[in-house]
């Protein structure tokens, strides 16, 4: 392992770039270059007054001295331009999380970084991320049963950046709601088979822009493929000041449960939980491991586009092989 700190920059500073700022700074091997934004960079205030802002357009300069960029765009319309123009000059970590449209994202990457040589760590967070890693354990290690996702109680970043994009929408959160009694069947072992509908709810709170027809922006919302379209969806509209004394926080969670049988017919239920105070500071967490891993991997030679399915989890840690198998194993 290099002694060098790896240089990591940030693209972007909403919610999740400023977790990833706050993230860096509690990993000692890891060097926090800057900001880089589309912004004017003299508007923006970082968390911390020593990290630097610099302009997007100004990234040509830092190609030699940047390890991995962290992109922190909203995977709609931000990452699907960014990650593959990007990962042909960096190595890249993101946090692509339309499931739906990973594997043509996963192609899109793939091409310009094998190109470059560069290594792209694609659909890192919590879900896609952790909970994928969870559901493929399950079922490696249960062959016979069935895997179940539960989110929330929380707010979606990826999901309220897609409402924020509508047309008519000023601001806006988005809440997934679980089924707790889809839950309790799955922990008692009884394996349902559950519609997308019988499992969640989504709840969305938006501010109208002024002249806004409220019921064709829900509408918009409602029918949005791969975000509302498959769930029972409400939506409300709320005042800016309801939005912000009531929906500042971001928490959010979840569960990824398999059920099923061993050998003899024994039942077994795995489960792995999350319950997040803050949804963009872990998911920026998991990103900031993950860029420790993709710096690694390209000094091995490892292009091209990845997923959390592809990385040792040695990778992800500061610790020497030696200290993971004394304190760990």
């Amino acid at each position: 392992m290099s002694e060098q700190p790896i240089r990591v920059g940030i693209v972007g500073y909403g919610n999740l770039g400023r977790g990833v700022e706050i993230a860096l700074a509690q990993n000692a091997d890891l060097d926090t270059v800057g900001v880089f934004t589309r912004r004017d960079p003299a508007g923006l205030i970082p968390h911390f007054p020593s990290t630097a802002v610099h302009s997007l357009d100004a990234l040509e300069d830092w190609a030699d001295r940047i390890d991995v960029l962290i992109l922190c765009g909203g995977s709609k319309d931000d990452l699907p331009a960014q990650g593959p123009a990007l990962a042909a000059r960096f190595n890249t970590v993101d946090s692509f999380d339309t499931h739906a449209r990973i594997p043509e994202y996963f192609d899109a990457v793939d091409a310009p970084a094998r190109a470059a040589g560069t290594t792209a760590l694609i659909s890192v967070g919590w879900d896609p991320g952790m909970f994928s890693l969870n559901r493929l354990f399950g079922e490696a290690l249960l062959p016979e049963g069935d895997t179940y996702t539960f989110w929330g109680r929380g707010l979606s970043q990826g999901h309220s950046d897609a409402i924020r994009r509508v047309p008519g929408v000023a601001g806006g959160v988005q809440y997934t709601i679980p089924s707790e009694e889809a839950i309790a069947r799955v922990r008692a072992g009884e394996r349902p088979e559950l519609s997308t509908r019988e499992k969640h709810v989504r709840e969305c709170f938006v501010v109208l822009e002024e002249g806004a027809d409220a019921a064709a922006v829900t509408a918009a919302i409602t029918s949005m493929p791969n975000y509302f379209a498959d769930y029972d969806t409400t939506v409300t509209v709320i005042s800016a000041e309801e939005l912000a004394a009531n929906h500042a926080a971001m928490p959010h969670g979840g569960f990824v449960i398999r059920g099923g049988e061993s050998g003899t017919g024994n039942s077994q239920v795995i489960e792995y939980r999350l319950e997040l105070g803050s949804n963009p500071e872990f998911t920026a967490s998991v990103l900031v491991a993950y860029a420790r891993a993709c710096a690694r991997l390209n000094a091995r030679g490892s292009i091209g586009a990845h997923t959390v399915f592809d990385v040792p989890p040695a990778l992800l840690s500061p610790k020497s092989p030696a200290q993971l198998r004394a304190e760990l194993l």
